[in-house]
């Protein structure tokens, strides 16, 4: 079964910068397994990055060249450096795994964990 940690977040300014970090057990494969979603409210689960099989990032043309993902395979961990941060950027973020790992039903953002807020005001 796995499980994943999230920690980081908060509240900020616009412009200003956020941490995200996730923590996962339970892996068969390595981080690459990982990646972050987004949802705001009234607004649908949104990809923010994954991870391809070769270690590459796909970043959100909305969060590209603003946040950077860190990759951690011996303490299976990412992190997610959120820099210039725009209020568009408020939302609930989720740490999720490759779906292949979920034993339901349900969505990205919540299935694994009820996530960590991150607010942006002007």
């Amino acid at each position: 079964e796995v499980t994943l940690v999230e920690s980081g977040g908060g509240s900020v300014q616009s412009g200003g910068s956020l941490r995200l970090s996730c923590t996962a057990s339970g892996l068969t494969g390595d981080v690459t397994d990982l990646a972050y979603y987004r949802q705001a409210p009234g607004s649908e689960c949104q990809i923010v990055v994954i991870i391809n099989t070769d270690g590459t990032e796909l970043y959100s043309s909305s969060v590209k060249g603003r946040f950077v993902l860190s990759q951690d395979n011996a303490k299976k961990t990412i992190a997610l450096q959120m820099n210039d941060l725009k209020p568009e950027d408020t939302a609930m973020y989720y740490c999720a795994a490759n779906w292949k790992y979920a034993t339901g039903d349900g969505s990205p953002c919540g299935y694994w964990g009820p996530g960590t807020q991150v607010t942006v005001s002007s």
